[in-house]
């Protein structure tokens, strides 16, 4: 890999993931997997249709078998120039046929199969009138950790992510807050991140003064002023992963209680980093930075988990929160992201993606986590 462009994913390592797929629905109990258009799709084979309508598009994975991509046949020309095309093997439908006959075809028409969370209802019921005997189960209750554990080079994706998400906020901090409303500052951010490179941008959330309490007030045209807290929480996608960071700055000088939950946020997003290692169940990272803030006499103003898994898209498994005891894994990445939260007032929030190395974490977001002053 050279410069900033990394080494695109090859057939085989599409290939692999499919297996391992394939394997661990296996291992589950599972008769295969049925993926439909999302990110699962996308990660498995590198295919990401045009449009995504009414007409079936599913990948079939089973056991023992090559795997299927079912697509309508207008759509097969794309499909054939996925990048893990060589991987999977084409069945396209024409209009005026039945899809799910087409798919019913792949299948144990008496097994259990993991369906991605993001199919649609009309497909699933498709697939289950013409397969009475068939059950299913979304693939966040049976294959959760299937994305969760990344590679070196999503790895390098991630950390190439975050350092574009670090430059965006280094940027901002130089741009006038006061007079100006959340969404002109949000509409910078947006346009940072694309700067340093994202091709998606996912969220801007700046919250100032009281819209500070509200953890995902995203934008409002609300007037910054002097005197304000404002949290800023941004990320998007970069080459097909996510950043996500999180840095509360003020507008002027702080007041003594302002410092005092900034500082006490900031011990707590030092606390849940500090608790990750291999071996440790995910809600020892969430109880970690909650007893920081709960012992500060803050927490009920805590209202949210610490902290969700990264990797092609911002949300997914694991996830950071009490009676989570997945232990973690060398090579998951997820966000610490404490915060509090006074209604009618501010909020600050304090957010770093964190991945689990051999024996500890390392973060993948390392701007300031001090207050930080803006005009």
């Amino acid at each position: 890999m050279t410069g900033n462009t990394p080494a695109p994913f090859t057939a085989d390592d599409y290939r692999a993931r499919m297996e391992r797929a394939a394997h661990a629905a296996a291992d589950a109990g599972l008769a295969g997997l049925l993926v439909a258009p999302g990110p699962d799709m996308v990660w498995l084979t590198g295919y990401t249709p045009t449009a995504v309508t009414e007409r079936l598009t599913v990948l079939v994975l089973t056991p023992g078998h090559d795997p299927v991509l079912v697509v309508p046949t207008l759509e097969a020309p794309d499909a054939e120039h996925a990048a893990g095309a060589s991987a999977f093997t084409l069945r396209d439908w024409t209009d005026g046929k039945d899809p799910y006959a087409v798919t019913a075809a792949l299948l144990d028409h008496s097994g259990r199969f993991g369906i991605s969370d993001n199919t649609w209802a009309m497909h699933l019921l498709g697939l289950q009138r013409t397969l009475p005997g068939t059950s299913y189960a979304a693939l966040t209750d049976a294959l959760s950790m299937l994305r969760a554990v990344k590679d070196a080079a999503e790895l390098e994706l991630l950390a190439a992510a975050g350092a574009a998400a670090d430059q965006a906020f280094e940027e901002i901090r130089k741009v006038p807050f006061a007079g100006r409303r959340e969404s002109d500052v949000g509409h910078d951010l947006a346009d940072l991140l694309r700067r340093f490179g994202h091709s998606q941008v996912d969220f801007t959330i700046v919250g100032s003064g009281p819209n500070g309490a509200n953890p995902h007030h995203e934008v409002g045209d609300r007037v910054i002023k002097h005197g304000d807290m404002v949290v800023l929480d941004f990320g998007g996608l970069k080459d097909g992963y996510g950043s996500d960071t999180t840095r509360t700055v003020h507008v002027g000088e702080p007041t003594d209680e302002e410092r005092t939950v900034h500082d006490i946020v900031r011990a707590a997003q030092e606390a849940g980093f500090r608790a990750v290692r291999p071996g440790v169940a995910c809600q020892e990272v969430d109880r970690a930075a909650r007893a920081v803030i709960t012992d500060a006499g803050y927490g009920e103003y805590f209202i949210h988990r610490t902290g969700h898994g990264i990797g092609v898209t911002t949300h997914e498994p694991p996830y950071m929160i009490e009676g989570e005891e997945q232990p973690l894994v060398p090579g998951m990445c997820f966000s610490v992201e404490p915060g509090i939260y006074l209604p009618g007032r501010f909020g600050v929030r304090i957010e770093d993606i964190v991945t689990v190395t051999e024996d500890s974490g390392r973060r993948l977001n390392n701007t300031t986590r001090e207050m930080v002053i803006v005009d």
